[in-house]
């Protein structure tokens, strides 16, 4: 290759490299373990916002999810009986996430079957950014203060007794 070739390259090397940095989006930083989680707005089935910063003072269970993921669909049963179960404690909130779905195809998935958890949008995607989310199910479990304090992969059973003992425990500590 000749000078002129050279150069050219270096000139087409250099131009690509500044086209990849100002194209590359800024990472959100990620959450981890007990780092209190950024405050975000989400909207119900009904239209109603809510800030995740309103559900201070309890504990919260952020689970995302679709209608369209099969494992998702399958821990739906036990998300359902864990909110049955704490739905009357006022230190408990429980928030699930549509991610990537249609909210009047969730509602009609949720009539059909009877659940009555809490669904909500977040139109911004900013809380699945936050939390890092790679796929669903994800589950994030926060404490009064809002800290992040259990992070869950993929499916679980939600209404088991060692989720309760943990909940619990969580339930006894101090909020300022």
């Amino acid at each position: 290759m000749n000078k002129k070739g050279v150069a050219l390259l270096i000139i087409l090397v250099a131009v690509i490299a500044i086209i990849f940095s100002i194209s590359t989006p800024k990472q959100t930083p990620k959450i981890t373990a007990d780092r209190t989680v950024p405050d975000f707005s989400l909207v119900d089935i009904e239209s109603r916002q809510v800030r995740l910063s309103d559900l201070r003072g309890s504990v919260v269970f952020v689970n995302f999810w679709a209608t369209w993921c099969g494992s998702c669909v399958e821990e739906i049963p036990s998300i359902e009986k864990l909110y049955r179960q704490l739905s009357e404690n006022p230190q408990f909130k429980m928030v699930t996430i549509l991610v990537k779905d249609d909210l009047q195809r969730a509602s009609g998935f949720m009539k059909q079957n009877g659940y009555t958890f809490p669904v909500y949008l977040n139109t911004d995607e900013s809380a699945a950014k936050f939390f890092g989310i790679t796929g669903v199910p994800e589950t994030f479990i926060l404490d009064k203060k809002g800290l992040l304090r259990h992070k869950i992969i993929g499916p679980a059973e939600w209404d088991s007794p060692g989720v309760m003992e943990n909940l619990q425990i969580l339930f006894k500590e101090p909020y300022p």
